[in-house]
């Protein structure tokens, strides 16, 4: 089998971003199985990360984008050595596309996003820097790209404006990674949450019903965030959990019921469901609420649920706590679904065709 040398760009060190992982990471044992040799380039290594997303060191951020600067015309220029460069969500951290440009003009460009990121999305940390970034940089990256995937049809339907190779690859879970592993019958029902710092205001919206289920069930519910240690509700007895790629399957395994509340907006209308097929492939109850992709990824009340307000996530979780067959009957449907059509599995294959299909 000839080999295919492939370079796969990202701002991140491998196992950091979500994006990343479950864009890319997790097919590339199967691209090497398929002749296809992959060099890593990324721009953030770990100790600039810390200071990048951190408010204020202002000096070693820019230092940060010399650095990457540097390191993005060395890569463009050997560009043509590959070919087939992968482009997850961009090259370069501020507006310009004249990496990308480069890189396009030498050999074949893949641009893949999972997220609507034609929003000006900046960090907190980073508001004072967002004169530095390009509203129109997505609507460019996918016009000079050869192949362009989607995570979803909503971010299909706006690449198509754009350019007409235009290819849905979903965003799915590895689900001989994710599975159940641990039966938890006879113990209190652990209702959880897992995400980043960026999202638990998602979180912080559903507490009210939380509250409500708490002082209805007492000790039969306890309740779990993953993703920030600084997180801490005293009335909900509940103080959050890092995430950690060594501890995650542990952490994840400890829920019965997994939430992903969303606020109804331009943004969330982005979301590919990854929370949700995390749960469902750990065979735990996802319950979701009822904005874009949701809808298509869960059918409501048979592999998963979709709550359009508050009042609906209290009568659905009330409706779980109550009964265990319930539970395991949804859970059982979710991870089937998952298995079918939202895992590398079912994708893999319509992956390495587009790309031999471009080379």
């Amino acid at each position: 089998m000839p080999t295919k040398k492939m370079l796969f760009m990202g701002l991140h060190r491998p196992n950091r971003s979500p994006s990343q992982r479950f864009r890319f990471e997790q097919f590339q044992s199967f691209l090497e199985q398929n002749g296809y040799k992959i060099d890593y380039f990324y721009l953030i290594n770990a100790s600039d990360d810390q200071k990048f997303y951190a408010a204020g060191h202002y000096l070693a951020k820019v230092f940060i984008l010399l650095k990457s600067i540097i390191k993005l015309f060395w890569i463009s220029f050997r560009a043509g050595r590959f070919q087939l460069v992968f482009v997850q969500r961009e090259a370069f951290m501020l507006g310009t596309v004249f990496f990308e440009r480069q890189i396009a003009r030498k050999t074949k460009m893949v641009f893949d996003f999972d997220d609507s990121i034609w929003l000006q999305n900046v960090s907190k940390a980073n508001q004072s820097l967002s004169f530095l970034k390009d509203a129109q940089k997505t609507a460019k990256l996918i016009e000079i790209a050869d192949l362009v995937l989607a995570g979803n049809s909503y971010l299909q339907q706006y690449a198509l404006q754009y350019n007409q190779q235009t290819k849905l690859i979903p965003t799915v879970v590895d689900t001989s990674h994710y599975q159940s592993v641990t039966d938890k019958s006879g113990t209190s029902i652990c209702i959880g949450w897992s995400g980043s710092f960026s999202t638990v205001p998602y979180f912080e919206t559903i507490v009210p019903v939380l509250l409500r289920l708490k002082k209805k069930y007492g000790n039969r519910i306890y309740f779990k965030l993953i993703g920030d240690s600084t997180y801490y509700n005293e009335s909900l007895e509940l103080r959050g959990t890092a995430w950690t790629a060594s501890t995650e399957l542990a952490e994840l395994a400890e829920l019965d019921i997994g939430l992903m509340p969303l606020p109804d907006d331009e943004w969330t209308k982005g979301k590919c469901a990854l929370k949700g097929l995390l749960y469902m492939s750990m065979e735990q109850v996802a319950v979701l609420s009822d904005v874009g992709v949701n809808a298509t990824v869960v059918e409501n009340g048979i592999d998963g649920f979709l709550c359009r307000d508050l009042e609906s996530w209290f009568d659905t979780l009330s409706s779980l706590i109550e009964d265990a067959s319930l539970r395991r009957k949804i859970a059982r449907n979710g991870r089937k679904k998952v298995q079918e059509s939202y895992s590398v599995a079912s994708q893999k294959s319509k992956l390495i065709q587009l790309l031999d299909d471009l080379i």
